[in-house]
């Protein structure tokens, strides 16, 4: 770990560099390398703009604050773009729930955006789960689950059921097409789409008691059994599209994957001794091509692939660089880039002339210099336990008794990793050093290291984080005695536990959306599931006892806050709903502790606007600056 201090930076950026969204989100290469599709801001101007053969735009699609989920080619002339919004739902087991919209948006030639289903009046016009995209003679076909309405007695359509059937979208012909039927009453249904368009497996569990079962496209059952926690299904079809791997958890909490043929016979393990971190798929058949490896980055079947990825990741060797997107021949690359001295660069790589043309850029305001340095602190926890977390420091200042903000990842199954992180450079950018601690229950190691954090929630989970402080300090590089915490969702669980469960450590807790009460947050999620058994199973089995829930709940113990707390949360919250904060704040009210409630109107649980995420960046560096001021 390097503490070199960096050129004085003079003036940081505003922190609008650091909290509006980045210049570009996404971006995705067509088929024949000829276009790209690039989810971009231009002045004050979002949108989805899409790059010709030399690089100039030939169509620009304005999207203002639409949640973009996703941007995918349809062949090299259109774009399936999928968005989402906040609905509010009556009569359901939730009040509010992120519903996704697909559009196809034409590109080369001129021609209307169409959203998927919106059309057909029998179908709900939104997705339910994407199955992929084919091209089956002569044709694209887009693949989704869908609600279908049934018939009133007024001749018009009215609400069924929320269990999806899948249905084929024919792109050119906007016609929808059911090719498989929805599932029972308390199970749930997962498919695979095979190259041919056809359904090549179907996975099928039941909520009560855990049965799940396999299926191919005979309805031959391939592979079964029970987990009562539900922790099973489908991954993808393999190499040759002839075989489905699936992952099973076994009794021990590990998760392994498995490889069965579609015309049945014995599973198998999957890459049992690879540390695998997202596998790779072929758009057009849905068959596997490789997968990224922690330690060995992109592994690929193709030899003249693996050789080109070796290439591509020794002309990046510097930076935590991510192969975003390629041609089916992989001639071109999409690459991003971040870290040391880039706050997040795009790239273009030929592999036939073997040059990198940098196309886009992330923060034009933040120049390499403004970039605090990143590295990896390793320590040990008071039980032994190896850890590790990522240590971002201010530009331009000696690594030597900095304040710091404690960051914590939320997840909590997540991880760090030495990137260009918009909230700990913006902190960094202000004087302090940040720390981003992969606790026991982080996912950059081995699952028996994610399973560790198991029931911990508030323990061992919690003083990994004033375990790493203790080691900084020890170090020298950070003074104990000015550290403040500060986190989202489980960050902000983890926040909010570090001055009520804890005590003497942090001058004052910023918790964003976060979980405030384990038994409300079970209630919440159990009753989103329609109170099914397995669902209170893989819950009950990640927090622990619920005997033991109330004695690390923040909430619980808001009279023993020992530092100022804010707590900020997006108003349609779907995943830790907004009375988490609210209630909180009531609880250290009624304490007569000191306290403040940011409300984000109109934000969700993923920071989704410019303008939300920068009035929550302004706010939680406000609060810390006041508490813990740098200087």
């Amino acid at each position: 770990m390097g503490t070199t201090a960096h050129a004085q930076v003079d003036e940081p950026p505003p922190l609008s560099a650091y909290g509006a969204l980045p210049g570009v989100e996404m971006a995705a290469i067509s088929p024949s390398g000829a276009n790209i599709a690039v989810l971009t801001t231009i002045g004050e101007t979002r949108l989805v703009l899409f790059l010709g053969p030399d690089m100039r735009p030939i169509r620009k699609m304005e999207v203002g604050d639409s949640k973009v989920r996703s941007l995918d080619w349809i062949g090299d002339d259109r774009v399936l773009l999928q968005t989402s919004k906040t609905e509010d739902l009556w009569g359901f087991t939730v009040d509010k729930a992120e519903l996704y919209s697909a559009h196809i948006v034409p590109v080369t030639y001129d021609g209307e955006v169409t959203t998927v289903f919106k059309r057909t009046r029998r179908l709900v016009d939104a997705v339910f789960g994407s199955h992929g995209i084919r091209f089956v003679d002569g044709r694209w076909q887009a693949y989704f689950g869908a609600l279908e309405l049934r018939r009133d007695r007024r001749d018009g359509y009215t609400f069924n059921h929320s269990r999806p059937y899948l249905y084929r979208f024919t792109v050119d012909t906007q016609d929808a097409t059911r090719i498989d039927t929805a599932t029972g009453e308390d199970h749930y249904r997962d498919w695979l789409v095979g190259s041919s368009g056809g359904v090549a497996a179907v996975f099928d569990l039941a909520r009560s008691d855990g049965d799940w079962k396999i299926s191919n496209s005979q309805g031959v059952a391939i592979a079964e059994g029970t987990h009562a926690a539900g922790r099973v299904g489908l991954v993808g079809l393999g190499y040759e599209g002839a075989s489905v791997i699936y992952y099973l958890r076994d009794e021990d909490g590990v998760s392994h994957w498995y490889e069965v043929p579609l015309a049945g016979g014995a599973s198998t393990p999957f890459l049992p001794d690879a540390d695998v971190d997202r596998l790779y798929f072929d758009t057009p058949t849905g068959r596997l091509t490789g997968y990224l490896d922690a330690e060995d980055g992109p592994v690929f079947a193709d030899p003249t692939h693996q050789k080109a990825v070796s290439r591509i990741r020794k002309a990046f060797a510097k930076y935590d660089m991510r192969m975003v997107d390629w041609t089916p021949n992989f001639e071109k690359v999409l690459v991003r880039t971040s870290g040391n001295g880039d706050s997040g660069s795009w790239y273009v790589v030929d592999l036939g002339t073997m040059r990198a043309d940098g196309f886009a850029y992330e923060r034009m305001r933040i120049l390499p210099d403004m970039v605090g340095p990143i590295s990896t602190f390793s320590y040990t926890a008071a039980d032994g336990l190896d850890l590790d977390g990522i240590l971002t420091l201010p530009p331009g200042r000696e690594a030597k008794n900095l304040p710091l903000v404690m960051l914590p990842h939320g997840g909590p199954h997540a991880h760090d990793r030495e990137q260009f992180d918009w909230w700990a450079q913006a902190f960094a950018s202000r004087g302090y050093a940040v720390f981003q601690p992969n606790f026991r229950g982080s996912t950059n190691r081995e699952q028996a290291f994610k399973l560790a954090g198991y029931g911990e929630w508030g323990r061992k989970m919690q003083t990994d984080l004033s375990d790493g402080l203790a080691a900084l300090a020890e170090k020298g590089i950070v003074d104990p005695d000015r550290a403040c915490i500060v986190g989202a969702s489980y960050g902000g669980y983890a926040a909010l536990a570090g001055v009520t469960l804890q005590q003497g450590l942090y001058q004052c807790a910023v918790a964003v959306a976060p979980v405030s009460d384990i038994g409300d947050m079970y209630n919440e999620d159990y009753r989103a599931s329609g109170r099914q058994r397995i669902t209170k199973a893989a819950l009950l089995e990640q927090l622990g006892p619920k005997d033991r829930w109330d004695a690390v709940s923040p909430r619980r113990h808001a009279d023993q806050a020992d530092a100022p707390i804010m707590l900020i949360h997006g108003e349609d919250d779907t995943v830790v709903p907004y009375d988490h904060s609210y209630k909180m704040a009531d609880k250290l009210k009624d304490a007569g502790k000191p306290y403040e409630l940011v409300t984000l109107n109109g934000e969700d649980h993923w920071l989704s606007l410019s303008s939300t995420r920068q009035q929550m960046l302004e706010a939680a560096v406000g609060f810390v600056e006041k508490h813990n001021p740098a200087d």
